[in-house]
């Protein structure tokens, strides 16, 4: 694996590096490495895994047949909808501008 640092941003070149380990799923084979594993509890995982895999390509394709519905978009928070609990999108930024003029 390889990862260009240009300007000597390695925090940039660093946070590249993990986003590839990420997809390559790395990280997830060396949790794995950590301790042993049985070849039954290993056997179980990988049947497990195939699964998911099967069902989650069956469900793709029947979205793409019409068969079924396609899921619900998750709310995106937009210029409108606040975005931390509890704050208001109308909530004033900074104190309201009184006009006084005499």
């Amino acid at each position: 694996m390889q990862v260009l640092v240009r300007d000597n941003n390695v925090d940039q070149a660093l946070r590249v590096l993990k986003k590839k380990m990420q997809r390559e799923g790395i990280f997830r084979e060396m949790k794995q490495r950590k301790a042993y594993e049985k070849p039954s509890v290993r056997k179980a995982r990988e049947k497990a895994e195939a699964v998911r895999r099967a069902r989650k390509q069956a469900r793709k394709t029947a979205i793409r047949e019409g068969l079924i519905a396609a899921p619900k978009p998750k709310p995106r928070f937009g210029a409108g909808a606040p975005r931390r609990p509890g704050g208001s999108p109308f909530a004033p930024s900074a104190a309201p501008s009184v006009n006084t003029a005499s």
